[in-house]
């Protein structure tokens, strides 16, 4: 079974991958694939630590909840991001 140790670890990977494509990449697809990719280390953060933290022997789904959120706003971000992206070319 994972602990919370190896989805942190996984998490802070992922965040730190993502954080260098961004900082060293000039293309913009590929700036736009590191920052989904650092939104998604975070939400592994997110639900590892909502799964960890027990409330009354259920796990607390707080956490999980602000996940949907994440990934709606990264999906408009994209859709706007995108079509900047074809306009300007």
């Amino acid at each position: 079974m994972a602990t919370l140790n190896d989805f942190l670890f996984v998490s802070g990977l992922l965040f730190a991958i993502g954080l260098a494509g961004v900082m060293i990449r000039r293309n913009i697809i590929v700036i736009f694939m590191c920052l989904e990719l650092m939104l998604a280390a975070a939400n592994i953060t997110l639900v590892a630590f909502s799964r960890h933290h027990m409330s009354g022997g259920l796990p607390d789904y707080d956490g999980q909840v602000l996940v949907f959120f994440i990934i709606t706003v990264a999906a408009a971000e994209v859709a706007v991001g995108l079509a900047i992206i074809v306009a300007l070319y």
